[in-house]
């Protein structure tokens, strides 16, 4: 197999992502316009209730995040954003770090897991002059 070939598979590939990301975004719109729908009608039940038990997705184990985290901020030469902590998290993991739904959903978790740490004395958590916050660990 040439590199050609290959080259051309992971093109291909990133196509297929690409158009599956977009449905789902399309599925996402679809679930708030029936939501909407129903509230109109005058539903008032939990729709979260009725919602099929989903397969909760693991990507990291106990104390892999908080471990990855203290890696990158021993190694960073200022404080960083959650949101650069988390682009690095991810990848150092091998994951795309243009995936917007996987930035976002790890920055809240690096901002819980560090709101914890700094509780617990470990990191220093300031804002800038934008409001946000900048971890550092506590030398």
């Amino acid at each position: 197999m040439s590199y050609k070939n290959v080259l051309n598979k992971r093109i291909e590939l990133f196509s297929e992502a690409e158009l599956i990301m977009e449905r789902l975004a399309e599925i996402k719109n679809d679930i708030q316009a029936v939501d909407k729908t129903l509230r109109i009608m005058g539903y008032d039940g939990e729709l979260d209730a009725v919602m099929p038990r989903q397969r909760r997705h693991v990507i990291f184990g106990q104390g892999e995040l908080l471990d990855s985290l203290i890696l990158e901020l021993r190694h960073a030469d200022r404080p960083l954003k959650s949101r650069e902590l988390a682009q690095n998290v991810l990848a150092s993991s091998g994951n795309d770090i243009r995936d917007r739904r996987a930035v976002s959903d790890l920055t809240r978790r690096v901002s819980k897991c560090l709101r914890v740490q700094r509780e617990a004395g470990l990191v220093i958590g300031q804002l800038n002059d934008t409001r946000v916050m900048e971890w550092q660990l506590r030398p």
